[in-house]
């Protein structure tokens, strides 16, 4: 699925200019991620494990989210951890002997590689920031291992095939504090086509067309965060973008294109079925290779 031109969304105002600092380039920016909810409606597969680390074709989905913002140059990430953080240490701990052939020296307990296996070039923090701490302060809390005054910032369980220099340069224009991307949510049932009593096309479960929510693959600027202080605990969403939008300091950039959230076993299964008949739409940095 091609990705589509934003919209001119931003009504509130005039453009305005970004605050008076040195402008990063989109691959100098970091990525943070918010890893640390317990993923409650998706118990089945959470129980021993965050959600970020449930399995989309032999990968966690947090490796998705990853490599589809390593794909636009972003190399630096920070990891909001909370629920069974360790999982996800451990993980990052141990990427390199995943994804490699090596052996084992049991006497020494000396290690030798074999192959290179796959040598991601990603610098990642992983903070914990409580497993008890709600996602706005989750943000606020890893704000000084951030380089430069804009971050990216998404959820640990959506994918998209989102066009992150498009977004970014968006923001940029807006002038605004945060900006969020706006997503068609995806419907629960079939959709029918019908015309003169007969059904004209079936639709297992697309995207609805009406309506927009935010799908995470945020933009924010440090000072949105102002507001909030090293004791408070808030929800991102009622807690600081609920404010921002009250004081016309949210943009907005409408993404036509695929999202998916994780929420439920049968979401799961549906992003799985789409990987393994090579149908993902997030996959475009597979899509790029392969047209090389």
């Amino acid at each position: 699925m091609p990705a589509m031109r934003p919209r001119d969304a931003d009504s509130r105002g005039p453009e305005r200019s970004p605050d008076a600092q040195p402008v990063i380039r989109l691959h100098e920016m970091t990525a943070v991620i918010l890893c640390g909810g317990m993923g409650t409606r998706l118990r089945e597969e959470t129980e021993f494990k965050p959600k970020p680390m449930v399995e989309i074709g032999g990968r966690p989905i947090l490796w998705h989210i990853m490599k589809h913002y390593a794909h636009f140059g972003v190399r630096n990430f920070v990891l909001c951890l909370g629920y069974r953080g360790d999982v996800i240490r451990d993980y990052f701990l141990n990427y390199q002997v995943r994804n490699c052939d090596f052996a084992v020296d049991l006497r020494t307990g000396g290690i030798e590689t074999l192959s290179n296996g796959i040598a991601e070039d990603w610098r990642v923090v992983l903070a914990e920031t409580g497993q008890d701490t709600l996602t706005g302060s989750r943000l606020r809390r890893v704000l000084p291992y951030l380089r430069g005054n804009s971050f990216f910032a998404t959820y640990g369980d959506g994918l998209s095939d989102v066009d992150l220099d498009a977004l970014l340069a968006h923001h940029r224009r807006s002038g605004r504090a945060a900006t969020v991307t706006a997503v068609h949510p995806s419907s629960r049932y079939g959709e029918l086509s019908i015309h003169g009593g007969l059904v004209k096309s079936f639709h297992e479960k697309p995207q609805v067309t009406e309506g927009w929510i935010n799908g995470g693959f945020m933009v924010f600027e440090h000072r949105a965060f102002d507001g909030l202080g090293p004791t408070d605990n808030v929800a991102l969403e009622t807690g600081v973008l609920e404010a921002l939008a009250r004081q016309g300091e949210l943009a907005v950039y409408q993404h036509d294109g695929f999202w998916q959230s994780m929420d439920t076993y049968r979401e799961m299964c549906l992003l799985n079925e789409l990987w393994a008949n090579g149908e993902a739409p997030w996959r475009i940095w597979e899509r790029r290779r392969l047209s090389a």
